[in-house]
């Protein structure tokens, strides 16, 4: 295609007023504070590398793939839609067009498949961008002393100084997890059982992986969450995060995700989900900061899809969490019985309960039983 030249490239110098709550005091006054735009040119050249200069068409023309192709690899990222004549894009993002497609060309994975990688960087990337940043916001309020417009006006001047660190840090991350990933998801793929009498492989086929699914749903929190403040509320949601995602993994497991008041995770054998099921539970509770908690874990077999897990286990092990008594642990008869001889759990069968969509199910409280709890060091 032909190229501009740098002098004839429309240049994109702020925010789209489109993508602001001009309603919003704070936003309207960021702005139009001349000093603002500004930083934030300044910001995006240096995540960028250069201005936007390209318009929608322009950069499919670039990667050499369709404008249809593009919309959609774009809405997967979670872009806003934009117009024919909107100056929104850069050489990188027709070079991250082009990588996808070359992805789909060279068969590594099907047009659906490059979607859905392509949307689970989106979406895990902008609640990772947007925790880093409130992160940053309330250390420096909270550090020097400032208002919190304040602290967003400097963070646009600091962000700059950030970026390889960041990016660093990301990278060495994204690196570990993948690893692990592959070791957890790839390579322990349970075998249908080779019993003939047994027919499992239907069971199988749809949910692969037997895994531990445990839930940490915290007492009282729709009530506490009237009494509170937002800010109080929030460092309530945060530390109970963050002492649900240190046990976690001490214990070996993996948060699968949170949701306000209520944690999910995965473990790799059933003796990690109760081991950390009990430190939960006894941490939480004896935290003065934090209500009590209703713990509850199942182990069976799961299906994992897009960073999530679903299946009949994850639904119990949801349903047992809201009979749990708080400060106690519960589990299923079935899994009960998987742990059965391990002297670390003492178990005590509780009366049959009607559960939604299962039935009848015998609910089984677990207890610590002789030998050493898992070791928590929160210094």
């Amino acid at each position: 295609m032909t190229q501009e030249s740098p002098d004839e490239r429309p240049v994109y110098t702020g925010p789209q007023t489109s993508q602001l709550n001009l309603h919003n005091p704070a936003q309207l006054n960021l702005y139009r504070s001349e000093e603002a735009k500004a930083a934030v040119g300044a910001l995006e050249r240096a995540l960028l590398g250069e201005n936007r200069w390209m318009r929608r068409r322009e950069a499919a023309q670039e990667a050499e793939i369709s404008l249809l192709s593009a919309r959609k690899i774009w809405r997967a990222l979670g872009m806003p839609n934009l117009k024919d004549d909107d100056v929104y894009f850069t050489e990188a993002d027709s070079d991250a067009l082009a990588t996808v497609s070359e992805m789909v060309r060279d068969g590594f994975v099907t047009e659906d498949g490059a979607l859905s990688i392509v949307r689970s960087v989106g979406q895990m990337m902008d609640r990772m961008v947007a925790w880093q940043i409130e992160a940053i916001v309330e250390d420096m309020v909270a550090a020097r002393d400032i208002t919190d417009a304040q602290a967003r006006r400097q963070l646009l001047n600091m962000l700059p100084e950030l970026i390889d660190n960041l990016e660093g840090l990301m990278r060495y991350g994204y690196r570990r997890q993948l690893n692990a990933a592959v070791v957890r998801l790839a390579l322990k793929v349970e075998k249908p059982s080779e019993d003939p009498d047994e027919d499992q492989d239907a069971d199988f086929r749809a949910l692969p992986l037997v895994r531990g699914i445990g839930f940490a749903d915290l007492v009282s929190y729709t009530s506490l969450s009237r009494q509170m403040s937002e800010k109080t509320l929030a460092s309530l949601v945060q530390h109970f995060e963050q002492r649900c995602a240190e046990v976690i993994a001490v214990g070996g497991g993996r948060i699968i995700k949170t949701v306000g008041d209520e944690v999910l995770f995965l473990t790799e054998s059933p003796e990690a989900g109760a081991r950390i099921s009990l430190a939960l539970s006894k941490i939480i509770r004896e935290d003065t900061e934090l209500p009590n908690a209703r713990v509850a874990f199942v182990w069976g077999r799961i299906l994992p899809r897009l960073g999530d897990v679903y299946g009949p286990t994850v639904n119990l092990a949801s349903r047992l969490v809201a009979l749990a008594e708080p400060g106690s642990v519960l589990t299923d008869a079935s899994t009960a019985n998987v742990l059965e001889g391990d002297e670390r759990f003492v178990m005590f069968p509780q009366g049959t309960r009607n559960v939604r969509g299962f039935g009848d199910v015998q609910p089984v409280s677990v207890t610590q039983g002789v030998g050493t709890e898992l070791e928590i060091d929160f210094e």
